[in-house]
């Protein structure tokens, strides 16, 4: 489980004749993760792909196209099929030509709806003018400027120009025409030359009869016509998509199938006669897969297993996934990875691979973040509400969304879910409430939160509840990155994996012994110090002893890392485990707001040291019942009827903040613990997908 499948490296050998078949038998056992020849063995070259390979990619592109412009999904399949050469070349052909007729034929009629927009957007203003379209254009003497801006300004640039003798201007609004009678020796453009300088918008003046509404009315009605036109393509496109979906669809896999299988000798070696191919194949599935290949050629192939891969990583591999050239010319091989987890922990594997897939020789951490993970959460949430709500909306999630990404949080979001509700459970509370604390616990839950005050000691617990639970992920990390070090022999995994947690198990140990008592936060010796632990604190001699070990530590890491590790050591060991305090932080945090809704709208009072709301009565009751009681808030829901409406509103929308600030914080704040402190200390990443060469088919079947 911490360790992915075994993998084992394949070679098969054989004659040009049978590399077909041998293609054929791999892509249905979907088994074998194909490794790109290097080019290293000598008298062999990469090899070409089989005959038909251009032509196959060529259609393919084409098919994938009609699918997209018939917006052909998952949905529009049907039964799977067989798809027959004479149907590539037959039914197909038709199709696209079809389709590409319609599609041409769709983006023609949307030009024109483009450009009829555009003549509707330009004819607006002559319609607020008014006048005909016909006395705008088509003078040999006069000239004619229509426009929008300062018409003011514009008569008076048009009554200081000396080259125009005479001009009308008529308005409306901002919208003006401008009729000029130029002087007999005036420029061509007189009109537009007045008019330079001014703030003013032109607009083309429609060559047509008549007015501008009508001549509005007219684009409006070619406008109808063309949206029909539009929607009668788009409906011929709709009905070839439910006629020919499910075809494009296996022609589409076909193709797919057919292009991956020719492809496929570019990652094989070759000569003139003969072929060489090698790949990962997980262990479990070598004898199978070896098998399939003998039924079906005999002897005319060899398989061997080369290798079966050691967690060990080989000894000319670098640390830290960097690899050496080997004696050949080539490069180390590493294995796909292939993750190996319980069912029930497979959705963390996709926070895992956030940060990188796990490679072949590292530890793969998933099933420690599924036992972490969800219990860092849920003592930070700890609501049976807000638990089943998170379990609810996660389980929609992981059956409903197609995205694997998406699915894998959704199964998170369970999981933490139900932490939640346990955790929920002890405290005692549903929706910040302590019902479960008062009708299963008989107000005596295990665990308190520490939000009042009669609870303090609990709030100081849990700080320091937060620092044990960082101590043993922090030293789970660092044992990792110690193990991973001891093949590099054990001083190593002493001076740069163990030094660490020396260093800062030692340092803690002092911190929570009676040395130095006196300058140290009494927490540390009060909060454990009842049933059943009673511990008040290791003794002087105890810390003094951990702390000349740390020290021991200390100097180790100094002496493998240097300054830096001087640094490094010193800030870590303090940091890093205060860093799990948000733990404690968190959970008071989102307690407390989920306090201060419940407060706002039923109100509460305080008694002996303990909060209670008043759900079913007003203060004036409490009073009367409970006179030492203080009162904290009297409660929107015990006003009147606009103080009622309004506390509805904080209190739904409170509770969906609260449960909305669960995933942004205590989820944050949990993955960072996971990927910061912990991943930190140990994990490299830097894996390979395995992806075995072959196809699941979807849509066709060979039967």
């Amino acid at each position: 489980m911490l360790r992915p499948e075994r993998m084992s490296k394949v070679s098969v050998t054989g004659t040009k004749n049978v590399v077909e078949d041998v293609i054929d038998v791999t892509h249905d056992q979907r088994v074998l993760h194909l490794s790109d020849y290097d080019g290293s063995i000598e008298g062999f070259d990469a090899g070409s792909p089989l005959e038909g390979a251009d032509a196959a990619s060529e259609k393919l592109v084409t098919v994938r196209s009609l699918i997209n412009i018939l917006d052909v999904t998952e949905e529009d399949a049907g039964p799977a099929r067989i798809v027959t050469d004479e149907a590539l070349e037959g039914e197909f052909e038709s199709v696209r030509q079809r389709v590409n007729e319609l599609d041409d034929e769709r983006a023609a009629v949307e030009n024109d709806l483009e450009a009829i927009d555009e003549r509707i957007a330009a004819a607006e203003p002559f319609v607020s003018l008014g006048i005909d379209l016909d006395l705008l254009w088509g003078y040999d003497t006069l000239d004619v400027v229509v426009g929008e801006g300062d018409t003011d300004a514009v008569g008076h640039a048009l009554a200081d120009a000396g080259s125009i003798r005479s001009y009308e201007l008529y308005t409306e609004g901002d919208v003006f025409a401008a009729v000029a009678y130029p002087e007999s020796n005036a420029p061509e453009d007189a009109l537009s030359e007045a008019l330079v300088g001014l703030d003013v918008e032109r607009y083309e003046v429609p060559e047509e009869e008549g007015s501008p509404a009508d001549y509005l009315e007219r684009l409006e009605h070619r406008k109808q016509q063309l949206k029909s036109d539009l929607e009668s393509v788009e409906s011929d496109l709709r009905s070839l998509r439910l006629e020919h979906a499910g075809f494009l669809l296996a022609a589409e896999e076909k193709l797919s199938i057919e292009v991956q299988k020719a492809e496929a000798p570019l990652s094989f070696a070759t000569t003139e006669h003969a072929f060489f191919a090698e790949g990962w194949i997980p262990t479990r599935d070598y004898e199978s897969y070896a098998s399939a290949l003998k039924d079906a050629l005999g002897e005319r192939i060899e398989v061997e297993e080369l290798e079966r891969a050691a967690y060990e990583p080989p000894e000319h591999e670098v640390g830290h996934g960097e690899q050496e050239a080997v004696a050949d010319g080539g490069r180390t091989d590493r294995p796909p990875v292939v993750q190996d987890n319980p069912k029930v922990a497979e959705p963390f594997e996709m926070l895992v691979r956030v940060i990188n897939r796990p490679n072949y020789f590292d530890l793969d951490p998933t099933l420690i973040l599924f036992l972490t993970f969800p219990v860092f959460y849920g003592f930070m949430i700890g609501d049976v509400g807000y638990g089943i709500l998170y379990t609810a909306v996660g389980w929609l999630m992981y059956t409903r969304l197609d995205s694997d990404a998406l699915a894998a949080l959704g199964g998170v979001a369970v999981i933490s879910g139900l932490a939640t509700v346990v955790f929920g459970i002890l405290y005692g509370e549903v929706f910040g409430f302590h019902l479960i604390s008062e009708y299963v616990w008989a107000g005596h839950p295990p665990l308190h939160k520490g939000l009042m005050p009669a609870e303090g000691e609990w709030a100081r617990l849990w700080l320091v509840v937060s620092v044990l639970a960082a101590l043993l992920h922090l030293t789970l990390g660092y044992a990792i990155d110690t193990y991973k070090r001891l093949r590099h022999g054990a001083w190593e995994a002493l001076t740069e994996g163990a030094s660490w947690a020396i260093l800062m198990v030692g340092l803690w140990v002092w911190i929570f012994s009676r040395a130095m008592e006196s300058a140290k936060p009494e927490l540390l010796f009060t909060s454990l110090s009842g049933q059943p632990l009673g511990f008040t604190g290791f003794s002087p001699m105890v810390g003094w002893a951990a702390l000349a070990v740390g020290l021991v530590g200390y100097a180790l890491l100094i002496y493998a890392e240097g300054a830096i590790g001087a640094v490094e050591g010193a800030l870590n060991s303090l940091t890093h485990v205060l860093s799990y305090t948000r733990l404690a932080a968190v959970m008071l945090a989102k307690g407390g707001m989920a306090f201060v809704v419940n407060l706002l709208f039923f109100g509460a009072y305080q008694t002996h040291g303990e909060f209670h709301f008043m759900l079913n009565h007003g203060w004036s009751h409490v009073q009367s019942t409970h006179p030492e009681a203080t009162l904290m808030f009297g409660g929107l829901v015990h006003g009147p009827i606009a103080a009622v409406v309004g506390g509805v509103v904080i209190f739904v929308l409170g509770h969906a903040l609260v449960l909305a600030l669960g995933v942004t914080s205590a989820g944050l704040q949990a993955v960072r613990l996971e990927y910061v402190e912990f991943f930190g200390k140990f994990y490299e990443g830097g894996g390979e997908k395995y992806e075995p060469f072959g196809h699941q088919r979807t849509y066709t079947t060979q039967d």
